[in-house]
């Protein structure tokens, strides 16, 4: 064999463990940055929540709920400051996706969460409901998420839902929007006003 084709028949045999070892050392480079990414991702909730911690505890479910009105089956996309659909809260589990139960009644929203936790919004937190199409870290198509607004700790919620049956999403708007009209706020203020004159009058 001559020089130049012993030469080049090293080359070749060469080449593929070049070849191996450049891939092996492009997998790892990104391995390292995927988890450096995971970590800042991970940072970033933490400190998220620490900024939330004068979120109270979330209320929990009553012991009788009452008649339910609607039911839901679907997940839940997370909570965001109202109006501010990037926002994320993540305090008390509210950034948790999961599967959810939602429950409708007199007395407000039961929200069931298998493996996250569980909490309730009072009627009187209820603040409307409408349909969109997004919320921080999910986009879906237009009217495909059930966006309910309410309240705690002086602070104004959007919580994102979405049912396994889409066409459920309006009957939701319009009764979570009929429960949190003025006329209940006016009953449960009279109905306070009552309360404290009666309790005067019994006092004097």
């Amino acid at each position: 064999m001559t020089p130049s084709l012993f030469h080049l028949a090293a080359a070749q045999q060469s080449a593929p463990v070049t070849d191996w070892a450049a891939r092996i050392g492009w997998v790892v480079g990104l391995l390292v940055f995927v988890a450096f990414v995971y970590w800042l991702m991970r940072q970033g909730w933490k400190w998220r929540g620490t900024l939330q911690g004068d979120l109270p505890e979330l209320p929990a479910l009553p012991d009788e709920p009452g008649e339910p009105r609607l039911t839901l089956s679907g997940r839940y996309h997370g909570s965001t400051t109202a109006g501010q659909w990037l926002d994320r809260i993540v305090a008390h589990g509210l950034g948790t996706r999961s599967r959810v139960e939602l429950t409708l009644t007199d007395q407000g929203l039961a929200v069931v969460r298998p493996g996250a936790t569980d909490f309730f919004v009072p009627v009187a937190a209820l603040r409307g409901a409408r349909l969109d199409k997004g919320i921080a870290g999910k986009v879906l198509t237009e009217g495909g998420l059930l966006i309910v607004t309410w309240e705690h700790g002086g602070k104004q919620l959007d919580s994102g839902f979405r049912s396994d049956r889409a066409a459920e999403h309006t009957a939701w708007v319009e009764a979570l929007t009929t429960l949190s009209t003025t006329p209940h706020t006016t009953r449960t203020t009279e109905h306070t006003e009552h309360t404290e004159h009666t309790e005067t009058e019994g006092a004097r």
